[in-house]
């Protein structure tokens, strides 16, 4: 967890700038955007000017736009002026997208707020917390520290970050429920808001993740059991992305399978993979093939087809071999 002289950094560099960015990460998840439109409520408070903006042009998928403060959240490939950017549950540089290029040349502007267990700290100052469930768990500490006063808004967001990515309280620590409890007394709908993020659906929708599903094949890899998905561009063209982004939890956990991986070809010849486990350290096979993300839970981009991914991941699993059973003691 960020110490007080972590905070006390974090803080100075929020008082010393006007104009700030708040950055998420491409396609954005609830604990992006949570942590995106806190952040910018918190920090109004303090008189400052914020933005929030994600680097690329897809739209915000439509269940985030209950997220209170997320449709003012600007989606494009030009970065606000700016005398700070606050990145966000970034969990690697190039999860910024179109803003990469100025935070790699302007260090001394960047503030990082994060728990991904990858980040290498690319910020010149930096609240990571790797044991933290969500980015919004951090941003709980900090505001506290910068005495912000909570409102429904950003109670709203900051739950929705915990709430999601702790999988409805599925795992983490025991003081994510003490979290939860002191963000309800706020005036929380918690069923609506978890309607809104998990359970809304529609037809089309589910004959979408139908489509899909039928396809789930197991594959060997080394010593492991791969559950496969793939939503290939043809199927997922124009569809609903938290549709497909939502795959993944389907194969976390299937029967004989030692870890779930989904690929989602967004524009042909290109896969955004998520990988999932209960066991394995997955995180460090993100690393290898060029992403990151959690020892339960990462990613990374790979090229090429269908079969060269597939053969790509399989490789460098049987490449680690052990080492992804034996990192989840260690790092865990």
């Amino acid at each position: 967890m960020p110490d007080n002289s972590q905070f006390h950094a974090a803080s100075a560099l929020v008082q010393d700038a006007q104009a700030i960015s708040v950055v998420g990460h491409l396609r954005p998840d609830a604990d992006a955007i949570g942590s995106v439109t806190a952040t910018v409520a918190a920090l109004q408070q303090l008189g400052k000017d914020v933005v929030g903006v994600i680097g690329q042009t897809d739209p915000m998928p439509e269940n985030l736009l209950t997220i209170p403060g997320s449709s003012s959240v600007i989606f494009g490939h030009t970065l606000p002026e700016s005398d700070l950017v606050i990145v966000v549950d970034c969990g690697s540089i190039e999860r910024t997208g179109a803003f990469e290029h100025f935070i790699v040349n302007n260090r001394d502007k960047v503030l990082v707020v994060d728990h991904h267990a990858t980040n290498p700290g690319f910020g010149t100052v930096n609240l990571i917390d790797v044991e933290a469930e969500s980015t919004t768990t951090i941003l709980y500490d900090w505001f506290d520290a910068l005495s912000i006063q909570i409102t429904p808004d950003i109670a709203h967001g900051l739950y929705a970050g915990l709430l999601t990515d702790t999988g409805c309280f599925r795992w983490g620590r025991p003081v994510m429920h003490d979290m939860a409890k002191e963000l309800m007394e706020f005036g929380l709908d918690i069923r609506s808001i978890s309607a809104a993020l998990l359970d809304q659906t529609s037809v089309d929708d589910l004959r979408l993740v139908g489509q899909i599903i039928s396809r789930i094949e197991l594959r060997e890899a080394g010593p492991y059991t791969l559950a496969v998905l793939v939503a290939d561009f043809e199927t997922i063209d124009g569809r609903s992305r938290a549709v497909v982004e939502g795959l993944i939890e389907m194969v976390r956990a299937v029967e004989g399978a030692d870890f779930g991986a989904v690929f989602k070809e967004y524009e042909p010849g290109v896969y955004t993979v998520s990988l999932r486990s209960s066991n394995l350290s997955v995180a460090s096979l993100a690393v290898h093939l060029g992403g990151g993300g959690h020892i339960p839970a990462a990613g990374y981009t790979a090229r090429g087809t269908e079969m060269e991914a597939l053969d790509t991941l399989i490789e460098a699993t049987v490449t680690l071999g052990e080492s992804l059973r034996s990192s989840v003691g260690v790092d865990a």
